[in-house]
């Protein structure tokens, strides 16, 4: 990398405000991976220890399953420093818990996994929140470096943390692992504290939450390019878990080792996934995403043969080295390129589905490699951990990642405004939407592709119910017709969640058309300017369907 790319690379921490938060950042997931070393290290000598360390990390991340997607709801509706503040409390007094309960020798197994959720929440809830937050600390321009160092901060932590525990459990035992965590936190909220940001909050009204989170699911699920991208992380989560979740085993038993030497190994993984995000941009100048995914996935493979194999501690430390830039070489690029495809309305939900897919797939992947492991041992298990990862290479070859290069997703303004004879409540619905054009008999099947993409943009920018049809008393006349839930969600789809991409969708279909769009919004019958109650209407007298019969509604019409 030229000079000028690593000062470019590093330009984020010359803001104070950024450098101090990513400090303070870094601590706290150093402390994060000592309390991990310190918890499973707890359990490696109770019977069945096979399901109880691959519980921890279960526990771990289990909770970004489940609550990453509202907190990246509640990250847009509250103040994001003042959440991340008292969720930092919130883990504090958790990691205090634990070090009295652990130093009066109180931690048992189901209390140590419940405290070790607990601490899982805290995270999930912090994740969405400081990702938002990173726009406002650092320029625009900055956005990627600043999300680079996230990822060195994690890895730098990954080969601090385990050997800092691996000590001190020796040394001093785990409540003083698990004291250090919670004074991490603290830190952090003392960070947070000091930081003044000029705007808090978005000028824009929060959506509902309810509202939000929908959104959120439906751009998920209407968008094919997302759904591949999610899908790569799993696949490669799923194998790759065996290796985290069971090292602690490989280290006590195969190894016969103490946390020394867990730390050891697991401070070989941090150092191979420093070296792998430093040649990332060489790599990624030199190949396409696909086969550079390929290639990590193949030689993460070939180390899960190499820990099935090997007993020596040296050994197994040199060949878990490449497994750690295996490791950070996929998820930096998927994350890459997840960060880039998605527009920047629905980015913090996008992201929080990647975080709950991630550690999902981390979670399940840990808990059943552990029952895996109880039933035919460690060797077998890790054997078919990599014949899963190399199916996972060769699927590649198959299904590509896309070349999302081109694609660009900067906001667009595709309507004019809307000039309304009657001004419903936000909250009035549901609302139809139509749109006319008038297309020529030889381009009736170019049309239609044309709309097949145009259906995708509105099913991902709030629609409900999309189709088109075409008029029986005139043949040639085409009807697109859309429902929302209410006509705020069509506000917010109408001002700032298209993007350039979607509109080069809508511009082909009306060059193809010879008139059109000529559209409508179509309101419940009963809506009145500033009216509380409007869209509390009976069920049976609103569109529910469509085009459907029985449509009654005022209607106001403007021109593409």
């Amino acid at each position: 990398m030229s000079a000028e790319g690593q000062a470019q690379a590093w330009a984020p921490l010359r803001i104070a405000a950024y450098r101090n938060l990513w400090l303070a950042l870094l601590a706290a997931n150093i402390g994060t991976w000592m309390q991990t070393v310190g918890a499973q290290w707890l359990l490696v000598t109770h019977s069945h220890a096979e399901t109880l360390v691959a519980a921890v990390q279960t526990a771990s991340m289990l909770p970004i399953l489940l609550f990453a997607l509202p907190a990246g709801v509640l990250a847009d509706a509250f103040d994001r420093r003042h959440l991340l503040i008292a969720v930092q409390g919130f883990l504090a007094a958790v990691g205090v818990l634990m070090t009295v309960l652990t130093a009066v020798g109180h931690m048992r197994p189901p209390l140590l996994l419940t405290l070790t959720f607990a601490l899982g929440t805290g995270q999930a809830l912090t994740l969405p929140a400081w990702a938002a937050v990173i726009p406002q600390l650092v320029p625009r321009e900055q956005i990627r470096s600043a999300s680079a160092l996230g990822a060195i901060s994690v890895n730098v932590a990954r080969a601090i943390g385990p050997a800092v525990a691996g000590v001190l459990v020796a040394e001093a035992g785990v409540s003083v692992v698990f004291g250090i965590n919670a004074a991490t936190f603290v830190l952090f909220a003392a960070t947070l504290l000091h930081w003044r940001p000029e705007s808090a909050r978005p000028t824009e009204s929060p959506e509902r939450f309810t509202a939000a989170l929908k959104a959120g699911g439906r751009y998920v699920r209407y968008s094919p390019t997302l759904r591949r991208l999610l899908m790569r992380i799993v696949l490669f989560i799923l194998p790759g878990s065996a290796l985290w979740a069971l090292l602690p085993l490989v280290a006590s038993e195969r190894i016969g080792t103490g946390p020394h030497g867990y730390g050891v190994l697991l401070a070989a993984l941090g150092v191979g996934a420093i070296a792998g995000g430093v040649a990332l941009p060489r790599l990624r100048a030199r190949m396409s995403a696909s086969k550079l995914l390929g290639i990590a996935g193949i030689l993460f493979g070939l180390v899960l043969l190499d820990v099935a194999a090997l007993n020596d501690l040296a050994a197994v430390a040199v060949a878990l080295t490449p497994a750690g830039a295996a490791w950070v070489i996929v998820l930096a690029n998927l994350n890459a390129e997840i960060q880039l495809f998605l527009p920047n309305w629905v980015r913090a939900r996008g992201l929080a589905v990647y975080q709950v897919v991630f550690a999902g797939g981390q979670a399940i992947g840990a808990l059943a490699w552990g029952g895996i492991a109880q039933v035919v041992g460690l060797e077998v298990t890790f054997l078919l951990a990599a014949a899963l990862m190399f199916f996972d290479a060769v699927a590649l070859t198959m299904w590509p990642l896309p070349d999302l290069r081109e694609v660009d997703r900067e906001p667009a303004v595709i309507w004019p405004e809307v000039s309304l004879a009657v001004h419903p409540d936000p909250q009035a619905g549901p609302v139809l939407v139509t749109s006319a054009y008038h297309v020529r008999p030889e381009r009736e099947k170019e049309f239609m592709e044309a709309m097949r993409l145009v259906r995708g943009t509105r099913l991902r920018t709030g629609a409900l119910r999309w189709g088109l049809f075409r008029v029986g008393e005139e043949p040639q006349r085409f009807v697109e017709v859309y429902q929302l839930a209410t006509w705020d969600e069509h506000v917010r789809q109408h001002d700032n969640r298209f993007t350039s991409a979607d509109k080069e969708s809508e511009d082909r279909a009306k060059e193809i058309a010879d008139e059109g769009p000529d559209a409508q919004h179509l309101l419940p019958a009963d809506t009145r300017a500033g009216d509380p109650g409007a869209g509390a209407v009976d069920v049976g007298a609103t569109p529910t369907d469509a085009g459907g019969p029985g449509v009654s509604a005022d209607t106001v019409t403007r021109r593409a």
